[in-house]
C-alpha cells in the first residue's frame, strides 16, 4: 500500500506518542483524576500533546478532537483530527498490555483515515478509505464466518448494556453465539479485523474511541454502526462491529426490547 502524506504523518506521530507512553509506563509515574473520577496520566497529556504538534506541523489549518485535550467541532470545521492518546488507560495503569494511541481523520465525507499503534505489543494497524487495511505492513481481512452458532464475540462493560436497558439482548446475542469474552477497548477490533473475533458489541463509547476503528475494520471487509443501526458520527454513543456477514443477525437480537 502506498501511504499517503495524511498516513504517514499520523503513523509518525502514533509512534512518537509511543515512546512517550511506555517511557511513563517504565518510570511507574501515578495518575491523577479528571473531574469525573476517570484516571488519566501524564502519559495521555503529553501523547496527545505531541500528536498534535507534531501533525500541526504538516497540516497547520487542520482541526483536532482529543479525548484529553478536547475541542468542539462545527459545522465547516474539516478536516477534523480525532485523538485517543491512551485507548484502554486503566489497562496501562495496571501494567495490562492492551492499550493503544488511535488517530483518525475526518472530512467533510466521514471518516477516512485511522491508525491505531499498541506499543507494547508492537502491533501498528491502520486504514485509508479505499485502500485496505493493514497490521504492520501486512493487509488483513475479517472473518468469513456467516451463522451465529459458528462466531465469536466480544463485547464492552456490562454495566453499560444494563443502563440502556440492553442486558438481555446482550445475553441474547451470547447465547446465539459459540465464543464470549470481555475484551474491551481498541484491541476487540483488532481482533475483528483480523478475523480472529465476528462481533464486538459496546454500549457506552465516545468517538475518539471507535474512530480509527470503523476505518480499519471496514476497510478490512467488516461493517460498524452503532447498536441501532446507524452511522458512526461524532454523537455515537455506543457500536456494533461485525464482519458484515453478521450484522443484519446480530441487528435483529438488539432490536427486541
Amino acid at each position: 500500500m502506498m501511504k499517503t502524506d495524511y498516513l504517514e504523518v499520523a503513523i509518525n506521530a502514533v509512534k512518537k506518542a509511543g515512546e512517550i507512553i511506555e517511557h511513563y509506563r517504565l518510570s511507574g509515574k501515578d495518575m491523577i483524576l479528571k473531574a469525573d473520577g476517570s484516571p488519566v496520566t501524564i502519559a495521555d497529556n503529553e501523547a496527545e500533546e505531541i500528536i498534535i504538534s507534531d501533525i500541526k506541523q504538516s497540516f497547520p489549518d487542520h482541526r483536532f478532537l482529543g479525548e484529553e485535550t478536547g475541542g468542539s467541532v462545527k459545522e465547516g470545521m474539516f478536516p477534523l483530527w480525532i485523538i485517543d492518546p491512551i485507548d484502554g488507560t486503566k489497562n496501562y495503569l495496571r501494567g495490562i498490555p492492551l492499550y493503544a494511541t488511535q488517530i483518525a481523520l475526518m472530512k467533510e465525507e466521514g471518516l477516512v483515515l485511522g491508525v491505531s499503534y499498541a506499543p507494547f505489543l508492537g502491533e501498528l494497524m491502520y486504514a485509508e478509505r479505499g485502500h485496505g487495511a493493514f497490521l504492520n505492513g501486512k493487509k488483513v481481512a475479517v472473518s468469513t464466518v456467516g451463522q451465529m452458532a459458528e462466531a465469536y464475540m466480544s463485547y464492552g462493560g456490562i454495566s453499560h448494556f444494563d443502563h440502556i436497558g440492553r442486558i438481555p439482548s446482550l445475553l441474547g446475542l451470547e447465547r446465539a453465539t459459540r465464543g464470549h469474552r470481555g475484551w474491551g477497548d481498541f484491541w476487540a477490533y483488532h481482533l475483528l479485523a483480523q478475523g480472529k473475533v465476528d462481533i464486538v458489541v459496546e454500549a457506552r463509547i465516545k468517538i475518539w474511541d471507535v474512530a480509527a476503528a470503523k476505518v480499519i475494520v471496514e476497510e478490512a471487509g467488516g461493517k460498524m454502526t452503532d447498536l441501532t443501526g446507524k452511522e458512526v458520527g461524532l454523537e455515537t454513543t455506543s457500536i456494533l462491529a461485525t464482519n458484515k456477514l453478521l450484522h443484519e443477525q446480530v441487528m435483529s437480537i438488539f432490536s427486541v426490547s
